[in-house]
């Protein structure tokens, strides 16, 4: 690979992703593939801390390898590849459990979030996930993470994590820094403004998810959540609106400036089909890629495939490091 600063990101093979996961990460990978070395890959062995169904994961997997494809990311590019099928990650992962704190993991605020969502099933891979997410980053030294805000605490971990692993047993690990888009780097729910877009919202008007034909889209926009006055602008109390207008920016391209006055003297009504339209043909190219390459399933393997050899074959040279430092045998 060339000799530019490596980027590592993963997401999770929970369903189609939400309009906020395309505006706060997955769209700003594709450029990234010009100025760095980029790594991405579907991380299924992060899915199972909460109880799947097999048949539903492997479906989701493949489906969110086709649809990063579709958001534009090159398997020629980059390497884009399935966590499960490069075994250096669960290897690094011990050695790095073992250089992380009982307390650390025990801050974690998804942990606790997840813990009350699924008091059922509160698993010791639900406690140690940040471990392996930190083994992801660090298997590979990237430079840098493309974070969503909720996701900052976990690259905080890994930081730790490499720190306490290069004061113990001498340097090796890269130290990661958050890369952090300016604008749409957090997207809100359509029907609470003040909480997260996110798939698993009970009702189904809250979340774009971006595979939604254009009436939909179109329907969920029109019954957002907004305010009692008429005004189309940005400031603080107006969170539907400021969402809806953070949104528009992020697909149109515009600052918030130009869609106040590209509205003055609208309605919330029109303003609301106005953010619909622009998101549904924003994302038709994705939709139709995506029906393209899920299609063509001799291809979509050979790309996981290549791209699962080219991880393994990156990343084993750091963990060989990591064992010998660590003063495990050498095999050969």
């Amino acid at each position: 690979m060339e000799d530019k600063k490596v980027i590592f990101s993963g997401i999770q093979p929970t369903g189609t992703f939400t309009l906020g996961n395309y505006i706060g990460a997955v769209r700003n990978w594709k450029p990234l593939q010009d100025e760095y070395n980029c790594i991405y890959c579907v991380v299924n062995m992060h899915a199972i801390t909460v109880r799947q169904e097999p048949a539903k994961l492997r479906k989701n997997t493949l489906d969110a390898y086709a649809l990063l494809m579709a958001c534009g990311i090159d398997p020629e590019k980059s390497i884009l590849f399935i966590q499960s099928h490069v075994k250096t990650h669960a290897e690094l992962s011990w050695v790095l459990s073992c250089a992380t704190q009982f307390g650390e993991l025990s801050r974690m605020t998804q942990f606790k979030d997840k813990s009350k969502r699924h008091p059922d099933d509160i698993n010791a891979g639900l406690f140690t996930y940040p471990v392996l997410m930190a083994s992801d980053i660090l298997a590979y030294n990237a430079d840098l993470v493309p974070v969503g805000v909720d996701q900052k605490q976990h690259l905080e971990l890994a930081r730790n994590i490499a720190q306490r692993f290069n004061q113990r047993y001498g340097e090796l690990f890269k130290i990661p820094d958050a890369y952090i888009p300016e604008v749409g780097a957090k997207v809100m729910s359509l029907q609470e403004p003040t909480k997260k877009m996110s798939k698993s919202d009970e009702n189904p008007n809250a979340c774009i998810l971006i595979l939604d034909d254009k009436d939909t889209i179109i329907r969920k926009f029109k019954r957002a959540v907004t305010d009692s006055e008429s005004e189309i602008c940005y400031r603080e109390g107006k969170d539907g609106i400021n969402n809806l207008m953070t949104i528009y920016s992020s697909v149109t391209g515009k600052n918030f400036d130009e869609i106040t006055s590209e509205f003055a003297g609208k309605g919330y009504g029109d303003f609301k089909i106005a953010v619909g339209e622009a998101v549904a043909d924003h994302l038709a190219p994705i939709r139709e890629k995506f029906a393209e390459y899920s299609a063509d399933k001799e291809y979509l393997k050979k790309c996981y495939t290549e791209g699962a050899e080219k991880a393994l074959a990156y990343s084993q040279r750091i963990v060989s490091k990591a064992y010998r430092k660590v003063g495990f045998v050498d095999i050969k």
